[in-house]
């Protein structure tokens, strides 16, 4: 059979999942960037469709994309398309016969599958628009349960299910390469997860942070606001060493009141180690441990590869970090104080993400990533409200809508340079992030209303309700 790198004008088609629109292109980008492999759409390239065309691969980087892409349904070699039936025959008899030969073989078998977006069609009329491309050369024998081949004709009705057309706005056949990992979505679900949180991160979310990382195997991340280590867990999968901190010891250890239906207390094995165990990763785990984000507990070097993260917003889990009210005068020589420091102070969202940037910039090594959520006010929402470092290259910003006046947005940046004295951030408002200043105020304008709804929503989700 022949090989792709021995043959010629490969295009590849393919079809994204209609859910979180916003970050399928900075996923696909990210898991090209892993391969050396710039992003080259085809003409006429549509953001928010469905279909692809990507020009300058080969089938290998296509099956490396689809095994971790949770954005990508399906993967094919293009053979043709067109605007109608008669154009996109036009198109396949005129594709390069020496990228068909290997797959038309009299030995081989193959199936044809007819996928239409945006409309179902009955069998009998599937049966038609197969039997309609009888002009292709197929020799092998049709085999429906295990065909060595696998073909698929894509129509395309848009994406309007209140103006469905008569007739596809496009029409694509390929063969197909390979599928993406929508599955990780379901047998992740935290709801069969063994431990987790009021906020534990949803499944798809989590990989799609891992991939806009660039996560990749034997790769050392890192999760400041650890919780119950959703994001360790996706990480885990490609094959990273994990680690993480938070400032709730309950929630590090286990201990404490549980966040699931029917549960009153955490039982003796629900910890983070469990959750990696439960998936089979245990041995990525490194360890997490009881710390505060806005204190330096780490050695001054560069260590991780990527740091993703979910700050607390301030309702479901607090922002706080150890410290008084009062005024810490160092006691004199030989006078001894109690040492112990309660943990007191609100730490604002502008520290919060202040004290994130300056960590990832000391620590992150060249070319890692920080991936982490950034809560907006949408009537508020400008880009300059995006936090900024010199160290640190925006990458991606993509929008979670969660209600009409709130989101979250998700942010991705790389470290280009190692930090000066000059580089460091005193505070986020000299960087374009003066609207959270007003911490209080910001809070309840983000959790009013309708948001309240969403937050009991989203713990009922959690809770397997």
């Amino acid at each position: 059979m022949g090989t792709s790198t021995e043959r010629s004008c490969l295009k590849y088609l393919f079809h994204l999942a209609q859910d979180h629109l916003d970050f399928r292109l900075p996923e696909i980008k990210a898991l090209l960037a892993l391969r050396g492999k710039p992003f080259c759409p085809g003409e006429n390239f549509k953001e928010k469709s469905p279909f692809w065309c990507l020009d300058g691969l080969c089938e290998e980087d296509v099956c490396g994309i689809m095994a971790r892409s949770v954005c990508a349904k399906s993967a094919f070699e293009l053979w043709g398309r067109g605007k109608t039936h008669n154009e996109l025959k036009t198109s396949l008899l005129n594709y390069p016969s020496e990228n068909m030969v290997a797959f038309m073989q009299k030995d081989s078998t193959y199936r044809i599958n007819v996928y239409t977006f945006n409309k179902t069609l009955e069998f009998p009329d599937r049966i038609k628009k197969i039997d309609a491309m009888d002009y292709l050369p197929f020799g092998g024998t049709v085999s429906l349960k295990s065909p060595q081949h696998i073909f698929c004709l894509l129509e395309d009705y848009g994406t309007d299910p209140n103006n469905i057309p008569e007739h596809p706005n496009y029409i694509y056949f390929g063969r197909w390469v390979a599928d993406g990992q929508r599955e990780l979505i379901r047998s992740y679900s935290v709801k069969n997860r063994h431990f987790i949180g009021n906020t534990s991160m949803d499944a798809g979310l989590s990989f799609i942070m891992t991939n806009q990382a660039k996560v990749k195997e034997n790769d050392l991340v890192f999760d400041p606001f650890v919780g119950t280590g959703s994001l360790l867990v996706a990480c885990s999968h490609f094959g990273a060493y994990v680690c993480g901190t938070d400032i709730d010891y309950n929630t590090i250890h286990g201990k404490g009141r549980s966040s699931r239906k029917n549960h009153k207390w955490r039982g003796p094995d629900e910890n983070i180690r469990a959750n990696l165990r439960q998936y089979g990763t245990e041995k990525t785990y490194l360890d997490v441990m009881v710390s505060d984000a806005s204190k330096a507990v780490w050695r001054n070097a560069a260590l991780f590869d990527a740091i993703i993260t979910d700050p607390p917003y301030g309702i479901r889990e607090s922002t706080r970090r150890t410290g008084s009210h009062k005024d810490n005068n160092k006691p004199p020589d030989g006078v001894y104080t109690d040492s112990h420091v309660p943990v007191s102070q609100s730490y604002h969202l502008s520290d919060i993400f202040t004290d994130l940037l300056n960590f990832s910039a000391h620590h992150l090594v060249i070319g890692g990533r920080l991936v982490y959520w950034l809560p907006i006010y949408r009537p508020e929402y400008c880009e300059e409200m995006i936090p900024l470092h010199p160290c640190l290259r925006l990458i991606s910003n993509c929008e979670q809508t969660l209600s009409s006046h709130t989101s979250r947005r998700l942010i991705t940046m790389e470290k280009i340079k190692e930090p000066e004295e000059s580089d460091s951030l005193s505070h986020l408002a000299d960087s374009h992030f003066s609207p959270y200043q007003g911490h209080n105020a910001f809070r309840e304008k983000y959790f009013s209303g309708q948001n309240k709804k969403l937050i009991k929503d989203n713990k009922s989700d959690v809770n397997g309700e």
